[in-house]
């Protein structure tokens, strides 16, 4: 069997996606090649908002036109709560989020007899987590390893916790063995996602925390580093940050789900801190990673929010510093809280908004690059173009250096210069 598997959305889905085209390789199966009819499609979709719901249905339509006797699957977030019009859309087998592996059994049973499907389970029923392959998104260089799932923290404009349903925490014992897979593998980084793995192992008997699963991964797999997924700044404690610093294994990027930066907005938006905290967690991570990338999500004309709400938001993004910042004009997301209060902005009004938090962001952006000049990165490379090596420092930001034969391996490179998004230098060591 040929097949094309899609993604949209998270890092936890581009893990599922990697998962579902693992064990459909271990089946015997094989990805068509570009051109290629396929005898199956998988499109794993993303429900975060309206806009990522349009563009699941786009992408559906555009594969399946572009293959019309494949089998059609779709499964995610959108597929979770959006099960009729997927269907409307032609899908042959329809999942939510979660049973991969009864989906690839599915995929196989629609291709080999005709047999269509539909899997649409209860979320907040959803008592294990589920096991997938751990593994790279295929020409990748740094692992995933997903370690939670759920989140219950059920933000006013967020639609997940309805899609992903309760908390659910892979071991501590259990993603140690992942670990040492992985680097037996031969990989050099291990990206720990989830949908909110601040809240990793509160499910779990004596509740281990996020500090402890990393630096339990940290010792288990000495020649591998780790990176962190979106965090929420909660989780961000002097004792988070000492504990983790001391492995010395942590990449020195940290992605904090900020949305606003104004406290009368977070109030409305259900966020579990103010500005204040925040910053607080910003200082913390400073202080125990110097030289650290800090990224945030930003959410521009929220419901209510007012022009001086913006321009606070705006003046608090400026104080963080941020390396580089997600922006997104709030889009409604029917089913949410947030969906049916009054005060919903017009669309020109958000993207102006956004428009300006932008322009802040690529200054900030140019600023850190610079702020790395003369500074000595240990850089992850991935791919070769026009004799120069390219990959990821350890603060995510892409660096270029010439030499022979690097993918794959971590080498220091002293930075000499910047060129437009990226940073330039030579092997140092």
């Amino acid at each position: 069997m040929k097949y094309i598997i899609s993604t949209l959305g998270c890092k936890v889905n581009q893990y599922e996606a990697q998962a579902m085209d693992a064990m459909l390789k271990q089946h015997g199966h094989s990805p068509a090649a570009p051109g290629e009819q396929a005898d199956a499609i998988i499109v794993n979709t993303c429900a975060v908002t309206a806009e990522s719901g349009r563009k699941t249905r786009q992408a559906i339509r555009h594969l399946k036109e572009e293959n019309p006797a494949a089998v059609l699957a779709v499964c995610g977030c959108y597929s979770q709560i959006s099960a009729e019009d997927v269907a409307q859309l032609g899908a042959d087998v329809i999942f939510g989020a979660s049973e991969r592996t009864k989906l690839v059994e599915a995929v196989e049973q629609a291709v080999e007899k005709g047999l269509g499907c539909r899997y649409i389970d209860q979320p907040f029923k959803r008592r294990d987590f589920e096991r997938l392959p751990s593994g790279a998104v295929p020409g990748r260089t740094r692992a995933m390893l997903k370690i939670q799932d759920g989140c219950v923290n059920f933000c006013s404009y967020c639609i997940i916790p309805y899609t992903r349903g309760r908390l659910r925490s892979l071991p501590v014992e259990e993603a140690v063995e992942e670990i040492r897979k992985l680097q037996a593998q031969g990989y050099r980084e291990v990206v720990l996602t989830g949908i909110e793995v601040a809240s990793y192992g509160l499910d779990l008997p004596g509740r281990p925390g996020l500090a402890d699963v990393v630096c339990a991964v940290a010792e288990a797999a000495p020649e591998m580093r780790i990176r962190l997924s979106s965090l929420e700044p909660t989780v961000v404690t002097e004792d988070f940050c000492r504990r983790l610093a001391a492995t010395g294994r942590l990449c020195r990027h940290f992605h904090l789900s900020l949305q606003s930066g104004c406290d009368r907005t977070l109030k409305a938006m259900n966020r579990k801190y103010d500005t204040a905290a925040f910053y607080r967690s910003v200082e913390l991570l400073r202080e125990y990673f110097p030289g650290c990338a800090l990224t945030c999500d930003l959410i521009t004309g929220f419901p209510g929010e007012t022009e001086q709400d913006h321009l606070e938001t705006l003046d608090f993004i400026r104080k963080c510093a941020f390396e580089s910042m997600h922006i997104f004009p709030y889009s409604r997301r029917p089913g949410t809280p947030a969906d049916s209060v009054p005060g919903q902005l017009e669309n020109a009004v958000k993207s102006r908004r956004a428009h300006e938090a932008q322009e802040i962001a690529k200054q900030m952006h140019l600023d850190f690059l610079r702020s790395c000049v003369g500074s000595r990165l240990p850089v992850l490379f991935e791919t070769k173009e026009d004799g120069l090596w390219t990959g990821h420092s350890d603060s995510y930001v892409l660096v270029s250096a010439a030499g022979e034969a690097l993918r794959g391996q971590i080498r220091p490179v002293l930075i000499s210069e910047v060129r437009g998004e990226q940073l330039f230098g030579h092997l140092d060591g």
